[in-house]
Formats: structure tokens, sequence, C-alpha cells
């Protein structure tokens, strides 16, 4: 018998990856990212009476496109107790935490798609950033007509500081988009994009918790992430996934080499 059969289907490797970048660059690379992110939040300050401006017209629209009141999100996870509190504690020490766990598996097991990953990260913390300096926005915990509750400040942990004016640690007024669920969201589409696992969609719980701590705790409007994901969108479409580094698709796993 031939030790070759014309015609055989070969399934091509499921992945080609580009070589791992230095870590020492990459190291300056995204703490630098991190302290624009830090700086460009704290030059948004001081700008307390246009951000609750803001927050009556985002209230108002959110409420004329009829939108689920942020009050339904909270009433989830309001029992007084655990429930809450880990919802805190989530967005308190989630954010940070797990996209930092994200980038680091990318960078050791998939360089290429950490290189697309961290690009895009950057370019949506960019716009978001500028968004911030452009449009400062009161969160609806303290949007008196939005009755709803700091569940931070009751029931801890905390992240901010007790008088958001002075907050040095963080800005408290911008609100629009949410990076909490930008980043979420490029996390479980990053790590879907880089595994293979049948239950690999299972990563879209994580920007789906985010999703209903950040509104619930009553740190986020519903078109906070709105506008996150939107961005996150143009930043995706403007630093495309290498194609050596796409799924195969039937037509090209199943192709007859010549």
């Amino acid at each position: 018998m031939a030790a070759g059969t014309a015609g055989t289907r070969h399934a091509e490797p499921e992945t080609t990856d580009a070589p791992r970048p230095p870590l020492v660059r990459e190291l300056v690379l995204v703490t630098a990212l991190f302290l624009v992110y830090k700086l460009g939040r704290s030059l948004a300050n001081g700008h307390e009476a246009r951000a609750f401006g803001n927050a009556d017209r985002v209230w108002d629209l959110e409420r004329a496109v009829h939108l689920p009141g942020e009050g339904w999100a909270q009433d989830l996870i309001m029992d007084g107790g655990t429930l809450v509190h880990a919802a805190n504690a989530y967005y308190a020490w989630v954010h940070f935490p797990a996209t930092i766990a994200f980038l680091g598996w990318l960078y050791w097991r998939r360089p290429g798609h950490y290189v697309w990953a961290r690009r895009a990260l950057a370019l949506l913390t960019a716009a978001g950033l500028a968004l911030h300096l452009l449009m400062p926005l009161a969160p609806p915990r303290m949007l008196a007509e939005a009755g709803l509750v700091d569940t931070a400040r009751i029931y801890g942990p905390s992240v901010y500081g007790a008088t958001p004016a002075t907050d040095g640690m963080a800005n408290q007024f911008a609100a629009m988009p949410s990076l909490h669920f930008g980043w979420a969201l490029m996390v479980a589409i990053g790590l879907i994009a880089a595994t293979r696992g049948r239950w690999r969609a299972l990563w879209l719980l994580h920007p789906l918790v985010t999703l209903l701590v950040i509104v619930g705790t009553a740190n986020h409007y519903w078109l906070d992430a709105l506008v996150a994901g939107l961005l996150l969108g143009a930043a995706l479409a403007l630093v495309r996934l290498p194609v050596a580094l796409r799924r195969p698709t039937p037509a090209r796993m199943w192709a007859v080499p010549r």
C-alpha cells in the first residue's frame, strides 16, 4: 500500500503563535499604561457640577428608551449581608487582578494573542479616559432621584474615599464608560479566542457578573457598560487578530493539501 493516498485530508494545526515579546519591555509598557490610567482619572476630578448635570441627562435618556431601572439589579444583590458584601468585594478586588492574570497567561502561553489583547485594551482604555475627561459623570449612587443605596459605603468593602470631591485615590466622577465592564469583556473575548475548550464560552460569565455587580452596587448606569462595549468593538475592529492566530474554519481544517 502506498505511504500516502491522494486526496487524504489533514487537519491544520490549531494555532501558530508569535514569538514572546521581551518581558522587561512588556512590564514597562503595562506599568506605563496603568500609570496613565490612574493619572487620566485624577485629571478628570474637579468637575462636579458637569458630572451631576450629565448624570441627570443619562438617567433621563435611559428612562426615555425604557431601559430597566438600575434598582432592578440592586434588588438582586441586596440581601443585607453575604451577597451584597461579595458584590462589593468583586467590584473592588477582581477588576485589576483578573486583567493582569489574563495578560500574564496570554504572554506565557499565547504570545500572539497577548500582543493583540494588550493593544486592544490600550485603545479601549485611551478612549475611555478621553470620554472621562470630555464627559464627567456622577454614578447612580450619588444621584438622589435614582433612590439607590451606596452599597460599598454601607456594607463594605469600598475603594473610594468618603468625600468624592477630594478623593485622591480615584476619580468618582468617571462613570462613563465602565472600564470595569470593558476590561472584563475583553478578558472573556481574549480567552475564548485563545483557547479550544468545549466550555470556553463560560468565560462570558465574567463580564455578565461584572455587569450585575457594577450596576447593582450603583457604581454605573446600564449605558456605561453599553458604551464600553461599543468602544471595545471599535478597538477590536482596529486591532485585528492576525490571520495565523484565528480559529480555523471548516473549509481550512479539511482542505486537501496540494
